[in-house]
């Protein structure tokens, strides 16, 4: 827990499921095959100092497993860069019936023995993401299985000696104020750790990957990285207990720009936890742009990752400066219903 939550370090999430990491490879124009996400995945896990702003990554199953083209696990890589590797559990959305058109999570079934498989092959956290939708309502079903669902995988991994990472992730979508959206968040939070404290969870051993409190994608009124700052601190306060270490928030399609201010913002003053990040599009979308699927492009693309990794870091340090920003961190990468 400490290692992860350690300062001037966050985690670099590359958990994206074989379909969603070929949409990022489609991106570039590369095919969905095992070899290209392989070669994708190597170039991030190989990066030299890279452990000096990342203190984990979540892995897929796939990658879990993988080794590079030298035949070095990528697991070894990790732990050679001081990263603890960790691991996707959740075997994705699907619809809750009786709800209002929501989805709930998958993956409790097996879920122990998969943990403990895992833990074998080196991982020491777990990951689990389900979604509210603010459009949807969200129903008082859909917030209840949600937390439920995250509590009982909780409870399985501090189990098998996985540290869990709690993710109800709010979804951006709607055209709702940022008011709105600190409500939402708010029950979900008191939800979620109700539950977990009805199934014995330890609150010493779990790290947060919350959303940031903002408004709706399509509210006609941005919001400063001031006011989203105040606004998840206020959440965050009014219910996450000091015991928890690490709150990693996710960037869920904010541009890699607008992640790294509002981190940076929500570091101008001492909180009771780790404060830091647990990104995916925000810490990758340059580096795919510079790979292009290239062997030549590879050095310039890990330079990429080691930019955007020491942003955050500085950010979560409360020390980021914007200044000599290139025009494609400034891109959002929100897309309407974005499905993983």
């Amino acid at each position: 827990m400490k290692s992860i939550a350690s300062p001037g370090r966050g985690i670099l999430a590359i958990d994206e499921s074989n379909a969603t990491c070929g949409k990022r490879l489609a991106s570039i124009g590369l095919e969905n095959t095992e070899a290209n996400r392989q070669a994708y995945r190597q170039l991030l896990l190989t990066t030299r100092g890279l452990g000096e702003y990342i203190s984990g990554a979540i892995l897929f199953e796939e990658t879990l497993y993988q080794s590079t083209t030298d035949g070095k696990k990528f697991v070894d890589c990790l732990c050679e860069e001081k990263m603890i590797p960790g691991i996707k559990v959740d075997k994705g959305l699907s619809p809750l019936p009786g709800s209002n058109n929501e989805s709930w999570c998958q993956g409790l079934d097996g879920l122990a023995s998969r943990c403990a498989e895992y833990y074998k092959q080196g991982a020491r956290f777990a990951k689990w993401r389900t979604v509210v939708s603010i459009p949807c309502g969200p129903s008082a079903l859909a917030v209840k299985e949600a937390a439920w669902g995250l509590a009982r995988y909780a409870a399985i991994s501090q189990d098998n000696g996985l540290v869990p990472i709690v993710e109800p992730e709010i979804l951006l979508d709607g055209d709702h104020s940022i008011e709105r959206t600190l409500e939402v968040a708010e029950n979900v939070w008191a939800e979620v750790f109700y539950y977990l404290a009805q199934n014995n969870v330890v609150f010493e051993g779990i790290l947060l990957k919350p959303s940031m409190v903002t408004p709706g994608a399509e509210h006609k009124q941005k919001a400063s990285p001031e006011t989203i700052a105040k606004f998840t601190l206020k959440m965050l306060h009014r219910r996450v207990p000091p015991a928890v270490p690490g709150i990693m928030f996710l960037s869920g399609g904010q541009s890699e720009l607008e992640a790294t201010l509002n981190l940076n913002a929500m570091n101008q003053g001492p909180n009771p936890w780790h404060v830091s990040f647990s990104y995916a599009r925000a810490l990758q979308n340059t580096v795919l742009k510079t790979w292009q699927g290239r062997p030549e492009n590879v050095e310039a693309a890990q330079e990429a990752l080691l930019v955007r990794a020491k942003a955050n870091s500085q950010a979560q340090l409360g020390r980021y400066s914007a200044e000599g920003e290139s025009e494609e961190a400034k891109e959002g990468m929100f897309q309407k219903g974005y499905t993983y």
